[in-house]
């Protein structure tokens, strides 16, 4: 044996077999696991999702039926409040008003609506009741009905009107009659104060508007005969609670359900949008009671016709009256009634009176006012006047105007 031949053979290589077949083995299955680890894990992703998409469409789903059974479910609100109460309470004894007046006499005879307004039942007494409104919503009627407010037509009896308050009174049957408005005070009323505006414009029965009472003794010029002038100042108040042609008459309410005032749409003609005026009950009501037992309103009487001053050139003024040149506001009388005040009390024409009772008078309106709401009738009033440019004084007792 050659043993140096031994010492120097290569070694033996060992066979590929006896490794690689167990790591093939080994990848493949480590492989499958890896994927089936994976696949798992994918798996109950994918079912949490699912399970968490369908809890959020779950929620989804039953906000929407909430929402669903909301939008079908007959909704109750309670809308009860001071303000409707006052108008159940009061709303009944506001009626319309109805001026029928007689066609043409040589084509009809029957009568027909030449207009409407608003009426407010203060009195019941007996078999009658009685209803205020305004002078100009019954001007001219040859008939007047009434319209309670369930739509009952009823004729009326026009028992006196009065242009300067621009009131005017009806009899009615009170059979029919459910409802008397509860009559206030106009002198504690305050600006700010919230009111109630009730009328039947249109037809539309028991119409309401709010607002707040917007100021006070306010004066409002008003020209009855359409010449431009003033005819006499109306003591109104103030409101911005919306008062329509219809609303004439109507009655304006305090928070008390009680009437504080009796709207006027004529009064406010020449006023801009959004002032209404309502005459004062406080005022309202002695006219009232004189109209439904006078027909009329009985006023102190001067017995003169006469004219504003400030009318005329100041040429006329100091040349056809001989005024000083300082004097340019006052009354100048045109021609007296024979056996009246003014002429038993010596005025003759073309005096110009200045004063009464002294009093500054600037025009006619503010004689009238003096004459109407200042004295009554048999009291006696001082009156300062000029004749050819001299100024005098006289005292006249005043009477009662004869029809």
């Amino acid at each position: 044996m050659d043993y140096f031949d031994d010492q120097h053979k290569e070694p033996k290589k060992p066979k590929r077999m006896n490794w690689l077949l167990p790591a093939i083995l080994g990848g493949i299955i480590g492989a499958g696991i890896v994927l089936l680890v994976a696949y798992g894990l994918d798996q109950n992703s994918m079912t949490r999702n699912d399970q968490s998409q369908s809890q959020q469409e779950g929620t989804v789903q039953q906000v929407s039926d909430t929402n669903q059974d909301a939008g079908l479910q007959n909704v109750s609100v309670d809308v009860q409040s001071g303000i409707t109460d006052i108008v159940e309470e009061t709303s009944p004894a506001v009626v319309g008003v109805v001026n029928l007046q007689q066609g043409d006499a040589l084509f009809s005879q029957e009568e027909s609506a030449a207009g409407s307004g608003s009426g407010v039942i203060y009195k019941k007494q007996g078999d009658k009741a009685y209803v205020v409104t305004n002078h100009h919503v019954v001007e001219g009627a040859t008939d007047v009905d009434v319209v309670l407010h369930n739509g009952i037509e009823i004729s009326a009896n026009l028992l006196g009107s009065d242009v300067f308050t621009d009131l005017a009174v009806l009899e009615i049957d009170a059979s029919r009659v459910e409802k008397v408005i509860e009559i206030g005070t106009s002198s504690s009323v305050k600006t700010g104060e919230p009111v109630i505006a009730i009328g039947d414009p249109l037809g539309f029965s028991g119409s309401v508007t709010q607002g707040i009472i917007s100021g006070i003794n306010r004066t409002v010029p008003q020209d009855f005969n359409g010449d431009g002038r003033s005819d006499w100042q109306a003591d109104v108040m103030q409101t911005d609670a919306a008062i329509n042609p219809g609303n004439s008459g109507g009655a304006l309410i305090n928070m008390a359900g009680q009437l504080i005032g009796i709207n006027s749409m004529k009064i406010a003609e020449s006023s801009v949008e959004g002032i209404g005026f309502a005459i004062p009950v406080d005022s309202a009501v002695p006219v009232m009671e004189q109209l439904e037992q006078n027909g009329q309103v009985k006023r102190p009487y001067l017995g003169v016709e006469a004219y504003s001053l400030n009318e005329i050139p100041a040429t006329e003024r100091t040349g056809h009256l001989g005024l000083p040149e300082d004097i340019e506001n006052g009354v100048y009388i045109w021609s007296l009634v024979p056996s009246s005040p003014a002429q038993q009390g010596g005025l003759q024409e073309l005096d110009v009176i200045t004063e009464l009772d002294g009093q500054a008078i600037k025009d006619m309106t503010a004689l009238r006012k003096h004459l109407y709401e200042e004295k009554q009738i048999g009291d006696k009033m001082n009156v300062t006047y000029y004749r050819d440019g001299q100024r005098e004084e006289t005292t006249v007792t005043l009477s009662e105007q004869q029809q």
